[in-house]
C-alpha cells in the first residue's frame, strides 16, 4: 500500500480522535457548569485554573468632589453614569439632590480635572430631564440620555447642545460603540420570543433602527416568565436572586464580549455577531443555600428602603403615581423573590479602549470585600488576577489607560478619582 493510500484512513482516525476529545471535554466542563457546545469556526481557549497575582501601580491623574470641594461645580449629589470620550474628558450624570426622579446635570471634566462644561435641569422642554436612567457618551463627546418618564432618549452634540428627543426602547446597560458611528449596543429580554438578544441600535438619524447581534442564553424557561409581561407592577413583581445577568461590553473592532451563564465562559463576537472565541476557566459556581437566600432578600429590602424617593420641584400627579407604582412593585417583588440555583462566577465584564478584558468575579454572598478581577489580553490570553485589596473594579474606562472610580466620603458625598493604568493591563 502506498503512502498516499494511508491518508483517507488517517483523516478518519483524526476525526475520531477529535470527536472523542470533544466528548471528554464536554463531560468535564459540563460537570463544572460549562456549556461545551462549540460551533464550527469557534476557537475554545481554556484559561489556567490557578490565579497569577498582579499588583499594578496606578498613576493618580486627578481627584474631584467631596463635601469640602473647592468649586461649586464639583459638589456632586449622586453620580448615576460616567463615561470618557476619546479626548479623555470624563462626563458625569449627577442627579439633583440625589433624588430618584427629577432633574439631573451633565458635567464634563477635562483631562486635567477642570470643568469643561455642564448642562441639564428638570422639566419637559428640549434637553430637560424627568427621570434620567443612563447616559451614553460617544468618542466625539456627543451623548445620549435615556429618560424613563419621557419614554424616550435625548441626543446631545459634543458641546451639550440638544439635538432631538427620540422614542422607543433601547434595551438596558447600553454601551457606545467606538467605531466612529452613532450606534450603541444594548441587552434585552424579548418576552415574545423568550430570548435575550444583544442588539445594535443605529441612532445616526431621527428614527432609531436595530439589529440583533447575538441571541444570548436565557436562564429561565418560558413558563417561569409568562406572568411577567403585564403592566409595570407585574414586571417588578418578578424579582429573581442570583440569576445570571447578560453581561457584555464593546470591543474596539466593533465586536462584543459577553457572558450569559453562571459559569466562567466569555464569548467574543465580531461586528456581525458571529462568535469566534470562547474563553473559559474551570471555576465552579457556588450552590445557593437557604442562608444566602435570606441574606440576599434582606439586602435588597434594605437597599430599597434607603433609596431616595423624593421628586424635585412641583411633580405632576402622573409622576407621583409612577414613582409609587415603581417602589411598591419593587418591594413586593423582593419580598416574594425567587432564586437561581447557583451564584454566577462572573459579576461584571468590561473592556478597555485597547480591547483588554476585565472580568470581575463574584464574591461569596455576604462577604465584605468584592471578588478579584481577572485581566485577559485582547487575544484571550490570561494576564493575571488583581486581588480586591489591591484594586477594585473601575467605574469607567477611558483612552490611554484612564480609569475612573466613584466613592463616597464620610458625608456620603461622591468623590471621583481618575488614575492611569500601566500598559501591561490596559
Amino acid at each position: 500500500m502506498t503512502a498516499g493510500a494511508h491518508r483517507p484512513l488517517a483523516g478518519v482516525l483524526a476525526l475520531v480522535r477529535s470527536a472523542v476529545y470533544v466528548a471528554v471535554a464536554a463531560a468535564v466542563f459540563g460537570a463544572l457548569g460549562f456549556d461545551a457546545r462549540v460551533a464550527v469556526g469557534q476557537e475554545v481557549v481554556d484559561l489556567p485554573a490557578e490565579d497569577r497575582p498582579l499588583s499594578p501601580n496606578l498613576e493618580l491623574v486627578y481627584r474631584i468632589g467631596s463635601a469640602g470641594a473647592e468649586f461649586e461645580w464639583e459638589q456632586f449629589s449622586s453620580i448615576s453614569s460616567l463615561e470618557f470620550d476619546s479626548a479623555g474628558n470624563l462626563h458625569l450624570m449627577d442627579r439633583s439632590g440625589g433624588q430618584l426622579m427629577g432633574g439631573a446635570r451633565i458635567v464634563a471634566v477635562d483631562p486635567a480635572g477642570g470643568l469643561a462644561g455642564e448642562f441639564g435641569r428638570a422639566g419637559d422642554g428640549p434637553g430637560e430631564f424627568r427621570f434620567p436612567r443612563q447616559m451614553v457618551v460617544w468618542a466625539d463627546g456627543s451623548m445620549l440620555v435615556v429618560d424613563i418618564v419621557r419614554r424616550g432618549h435625548l441626543v446631545f452634540g459634543p458641546g451639550g447642545d440638544f439635538e432631538r428627543l427620540g422614542r422607543g426602547d433601547l434595551g438596558s446597560n447600553m454601551r457606545p460603540e467606538r467605531t466612529g458611528t452613532r450606534s450603541i449596543v444594548g441587552g434585552s429580554w424579548d418576552s415574545s420570543t423568550d430570548t435575550r438578544p444583544i442588539l445594535r441600535f443605529d441612532l445616526s438619524s431621527e428614527e432609531a433602527t436595530s439589529q440583533t447581534l447575538v441571541e444570548a442564553w436565557a436562564p429561565r424557561e418560558p413558563e417561569a416568565r409568562k406572568h411577567e409581561v403585564g403592566d409595570i407592577e407585574d414586571l417588578l413583581r418578578a424579582a429573581w436572586g442570583f440569576e445570571p445577568e447578560l453581561l457584555f461590553d464593546v470591543l474596539p473592532t466593533g465586536g462584543i464580549a459577553f457572558a450569559d451563564s453562571s459559569a466562567y465562559v466569555i464569548k467574543l463576537a465580531g461586528p456581525s455577531g458571529t462568535v469566534s472565541h470562547i474563553l473559559r476557566r474551570p471555576i465552579r459556581p457556588l450552590a445557593v443555600t437557604e442562608r444566602m437566600r435570606w441574606a440576599e432578600r434582606e439586602r435588597r429590602i434594605e437597599q430599597l428602603r434607603n433609596r431616595p424617593s423624593s421628586v424635585e420641584g412641583n411633580p405632576r400627579p402622573q409622576d407621583i403615581a409612577f414613582m409609587n407604582a415603581l417602589l411598591e412593585g419593587e418591594m413586593r417583588g423582593v419580598e416574594n423573590m425567587r432564586f437561581y440555583s447557583e451564584v454566577p462566577v462572573i459579576a461584571a465584564l468590561r473592556t478597555t479602549w485597547d480591547g483588554t478584558l476585565w472580568i470581575h468575579r463574584s464574591a461569596e454572598p455576604g462577604a465584605e470585600e468584592p471578588g478579584p478581577i481577572d485581566v485577559l489580553a485582547p487575544d484571550g490570553r490570561y494576564v493575571g488576577t488583581v486581588a480586591p485589596e489591591v484594586l477594585v473594579m473601575p467605574d469607567a474606562f477611558g483612552p490611554g489607560g484612564l480609569v475612573a472610580f466613584v466613592e463616597l466620603d464620610e458625608f456620603d458625598v461622591p468623590v471621583i478619582t481618575v488614575r492611569r493604568l500601566p500598559r501591561a493591563i490596559r
